[in-house]
């Protein structure tokens, strides 16, 4: 989202590729997931892979845009490397690298140990071992002990030495695929990227892109670096994880994702009931800070005000009630009409087609206007109207035993006589008929009005009293007072 952020704002194109050099970590179905989520979101692809009309499409001129359809392309680079002696070709096998893990604490391939391990420059025949088909990978050769200078657009100039740095495999033999690395330099040069701006999670792998630029000669033309901070637990330290969305009960992922290879499902934000323009907006403000108070942002509003200069360095408490909070204010901001249509498959479920087409949608949009306020998601619109599409069968008893009094059922027959007896049903008329009556009897107007809040909903709930008459008219309303003091009295 940033990224597209600052692309707009910068009148720049977004491009997406998909990075899928790692054949072991595939997910089937992955690819689309992350196009129609993006579509989902409103975040558009001007160049690279995009859905349209549920199918994938590629536009540009930079493709393919799939890196595991860049194999040839990859092993240019490769080459040069080998050749000019920026990298060297390795056989370890993983049985042999774990057992020099355990004979060297926090060992590493790098200067130290390179001389001691199967490679190239151990070796005299490495290219016939690899000509013969044995595996092998082609390492990075990083030189010791040099100050590697990350300029990052966020923390400004990040300082580290070589020496902590690992001889990165950059090429596999096995699937002919280069790793994250190599690949990621590569397709930034030759797409023309600008600027880089990922998760903190990638800045230690900052300084090896740098050396990797430095060799290939492209200095000049490196992105320009911004590392984000982390989105961190609700409770607690550490980064957030799915794990932290199943045990909170939030969602972590944008839409539900059924991973094919173990049958699980994670929930989605989408299929949750929250709002994509809700999402980017709670998203934005995770780690962007604007320079006032305002909260609400459209995309538009986020592309004119989003700068990197106000991105924190410091990682962001993940907090999903505010999330909540931003879906209830983008659901407010819905025409009730809007809110109608989306209630309708809902309704539909409870009540059965037929009835809800006899209810019609210019009163299911007069319903929804008057619980509106009082939810966050329009799957919780339910629960607070159910009572003016259904009588009661069953009424509370916490508001039974504080609302319903000893004389609430000589109250409610006289006032079922009053509203009989109304010819204007409407909330005034309603309202100078039956509270003069009230007072004249000293009945106590709480007393009454809550004895027939209880009778029409069957609790103490909902919205004012003649709104409700309003929706029910004359003669349901009735019909539930009577239906009220037969099951109570």
């Amino acid at each position: 989202m940033y990224n597209y952020l600052f692309a707009r704002q910068h009148d720049g194109d977004m491009l997406l590729r998909i990075e899928d050099t790692d054949s072991t970590r595939f997910v089937p179905g992955a690819e689309e997931y992350i196009l129609e989520a993006l579509n989902w979101l409103g975040i558009e692809i001007d160049e690279g892979l995009r859905m349209r009309d549920g199918q994938i499409e590629s536009v540009g001129e930079h493709g393919p845009y799939r890196q595991s359809e860049r194999r040839d392309i990859y092993w240019e680079y490769v080459k040069y490397l080998l050749d000019n002696q920026l990298a060297y070709v390795a056989f370890d096998t993983p049985e042999q690298l774990e057992a020099k893990r355990k004979e060297i604490p926090n060992f590493q391939y790098d200067a130290t140990t390179r001389s001691m391990m199967d490679n190239s420059l151990t070796c005299l025949n490495a290219k016939e071992r690899a000509l013969s088909g044995e595996p092998y990978v082609v390492r990075f050769l990083v030189e010791p002990d040099e100050e590697v200078v990350v300029h990052d657009l966020i923390r400004g100039d990040v300082v580290i030495n070589s020496n902590i740095l690992d001889d990165k495999v950059l090429y596999k033999s096995s699937d002919k695929l280069p790793t994250y690395h190599l690949a990621n330099i590569v397709d930034d040069h030759l797409m023309g990227i600008t600027h880089v701006i990922r998760g903190e999670e990638w800045l230690p792998s900052a300084p090896l892109h740098v050396l990797l630029y430095r060799a290939f000669g492209w200095e000049d033309t490196m992105p320009q670096f911004a590392h984000l901070p982390l989105l961190l637990k609700p409770d607690g330290n550490g980064k957030l994880s799915k794990r932290d969305g199943d045990r909170l009960g939030f969602p972590v992922f944008p839409l539900e994702f059924h991973n094919q290879k173990d049958g699980s499902v994670s929930s989605g934000y989408r299929e949750s009931g929250y709002y994509p323009e809700a999402v980017i907006n709670f998203l934005a403000l995770l780690g962007w800070h604007t320079s006032g108070d305002q909260e609400i942002f459209s995309m538009d509003d986020l592309i004119a005000q989003f700068s990197l200069e106000r991105v924190s360095k410091s990682g962001a408490k993940f907090d999903y009630e505010k999330g909540k909070w931003f879906n209830h204010q983008y659901l407010q901001l819905r025409s009730n009409e809007q809110l109608a249509v989306e209630f309708r498959p809902i309704l539909v479920e409870k009540l059965g087609e037929k009835a809800v087409k006899n209810i019609g949608q210019e009163k299911i949009a007069k319903i929804v206007g008057l619980v509106k306020e009082r939810v966050s998601f329009v799957s919780e619109l339910w629960e607070q109207c159910n009572f003016l599409f259904v009588a009661p069968d069953e009424y509370d008893e916490k508001s039974l035993k504080k609302r319903w009094k000893e004389d609430s059922p000589k109250h409610m027959k006289e006032l079922y006589a009053v509203l009989k007896a109304q010819k204007d049903w409407s909330a005034e008329a309603l309202d100078a008929t039956v509270l003069p009556w009230i007072e004249q009897n000293e009945y106590g107007l709480g007393i009454v009005m809550n004895a027939f809040r209880i009778c029409l909903v069957g609790a103490a709930r909902g919205p004012h009293i003649w709104a409700i008459t309003d929706i029910l008219g004359k003669d349901e309303t009735l019909r539930r007072v009577e239906a009220a003091l037969k099951k109570l009295s």
